[in-house]
This record gives structure tokens, C-alpha cells and sequence, in this order.
């Protein structure tokens, strides 16, 4: 690998940790600073550029496990959370719940998904109807929400969050927008329901990330390990600093700002496309 192709690689590591979990959609970033500018396809071939986009991926869901490391291990009994209420705090149950609707749709539709909804245009609609979706979140939201931690979340909000985050199987919508909002629109604050995306984030897509890298294995090539290998440390740590910076942010500025910075660049692609 030249260094001008490693140097593309730490740019789509940035691109995929600093967009992973803000709610501006990671993969429809990667499409478009990859498809328009980088295109990586035409050099490691499309199905190793495919396969490099689910390794850099890994990259920021072990970002998540290092921040969120406690809850997670006592999602599973090996960790006790001290300001938790004995017998109300959020359980495994509680983040499988909120798996399963987009698991489900994710598996029936996977092919479909990789082989038409992939493109600039597709984004494009992601963005500004995903935006919608967040603004909605923002005016309609409970003032004083009722749930101000994870471990007042119940199952019904949690399953209320999958089902919303059913809409984030198209690119560009962002996963992380669709389950913020959906966990504003029924009663979370800003906060929670941020940390219970990001908690959900570990199971799903490291989950998806291993079937895909299982299902592309045979089109990793040697030549291309270190290409993988700066993409991956450097989503790992730009993903580090970003859910750290989103995550004091977000109860302060809440969700119309990114709803308004995904309406100007769906409308500068707009422009880019019809030119």
C-alpha cells in the first residue's frame, strides 16, 4: 500500500468514528466521501472496499465497549451499578427488546438493502426525512420527560426505540437519529435515550459486522491488511473522542442542530447531483 492509499484509509477512519454515533448517518457519509471523492473501490476492488467498511466499523463499536464498559458488563451480572434502585436497573432483556424489530427486517432484507439502497440518491432521502424525524423529536417531545436515566426505561419504551429504529435500515437516515428520537418521542430525555443507543449500538452492529466480514472473508487480500488496519485504529480512536464530545453535547444543544446540517448537505448533494 502507498502512502497516499493509507492516507485515505485514516480519512474513511475518521469519516466512520466521528459520524458513527452522531445522529448525521456514518454510512451515508462513507458513501459519499468515498463513491465522490476517494474511491477506494477502484483500487482494493469493490468487495474488499465493502469488507473495509465493516472492518472500520468494528473500529467504533469497540470505541463504545471502552466508554460504556461498566454497563455493559452489568448487563450480564458481572458489574453492579451503584446509583441503580435495586430491581429497576436496565437489564439485557431491556437492549434485546429494543433488537429485535430491526434484526428481524435487517435479516429479511438484507440483500435488497446492499444491492439498491447503496447509492448517493438513496442517502439523499435518508438525510432530509431522517431530519424530519429528529425535529419532530425535538417539538414534540415531553418538556419534562419522565424517564432521566437508563434504568428507568421500561420494556415497552425500549421496544418502542427497536421499532423506530427500524427506519435507520436505510442509509442514510442514521441509527443513532432514528433511536435518540424515538426514545424522545416516548418519554426519555436526551441523555438516556442517547446512552441506550449507543448500549444497543454493541449487540446489533457488532452482531451484523461479524456475519458481514464472515460472509466477505474471501475477499480480504494480504495486500491489503494494513490498508484495514489504519482505518480501523483510526475509527477506533476518532469514535473515542466523538461519543465523548456527543455525549456532553447532547442534552444541551439536543437534535435540531444535526437535523439542520443533514438538510444543508442533503441539499449541497442535491445541487452536486443535478449539476
Amino acid at each position: 500500500m502507498e502512502l497516499l492509499d493509507l492516507l485515505k484509509a485514516l480519512i474513511l477512519g475518521f469519516v466512520e468514528g466521528m459520524t458513527e454515533f452522531a445522529p448525521v448517518s456514518s454510512t451515508g457519509h462513507l458513501i459519499i466521501v468515498d463513491d465522490m471523492w476517494l474511491r477506494t473501490s477502484e483500487f482494493l476492488g469493490k468487495y474488499s472496499a465493502n469488507t473495509f467498511k465493516i472492518v472500520i466499523q468494528l473500529g467504533s463499536i469497540f470505541a463504545v465497549i471502552v466508554v460504556f464498559w461498566k454497563r455493559l458488563l452489568s448487563l450480564v451480572g458481572l458489574y453492579k451499578i451503584k446509583d441503580s434502585t435495586p430491581g429497576s436497573q436496565l437489564k439485557l432483556l431491556h437492549v434485546l427488546t429494543g433488537l429485535i424489530p430491526a434484526a428481524v427486517l435487517g435479516v429479511l432484507f438484507e440483500d435488497y438493502i446492499d444491492t439498491y439502497l447503496f447509492s448517493v440518491e438513496t442517502v439523499l432521502v435518508g438525510l432530509v426525512i431522517g431530519a424530519i424525524l429528529m425535529i419532530i423529536a425535538d417539538k414534540f417531545g415531553q418538556k419534562v420527560p419522565k424517564t432521566q436515566s437508563l434504568d428507568q426505561i421500561t420494556y415497552k419504551q425500549a421496544f418502542a426505540v427497536g421499532l423506530v429504529q427500524c427506519f435507520s435500515l436505510w442509509p442514510g437516515f442514521s441509527r443513532s437519529g432514528a433511536t435518540i428520537s424515538g426514545g424522545v418521542l416516548f418519554g426519555m430525555n436526551h441523555r438516556t435515550a442517547a446512552d441506550f443507543t449507543f448500549i444497543m449500538a454493541v449487540p446489533i452492529m457488532f452482531g451484523a459486522s461479524f456475519l458481514s466480514l464472515l460472509k466477505n472473508w474471501e475477499y480480504v487480500e494480504p495486500d491489503h491488511l494494513s490498508f484495514y488496519i489504519v482505518g480501523f485504529i483510526s475509527a477506533f480512536l476518532f469514535a473515542l473522542i466523538s461519543i465523548k464530545f456527543f455525549l456532553k453535547l447532547i442534552g444541551r444543544v439536543k437534535l435540531t442542530p444535526f437535523a439542520i446540517y443533514r438538510l444543508v448537505l442533503a441539499a449541497v448533494l442535491f445541487v452536486i447531483l443535478v449539476m
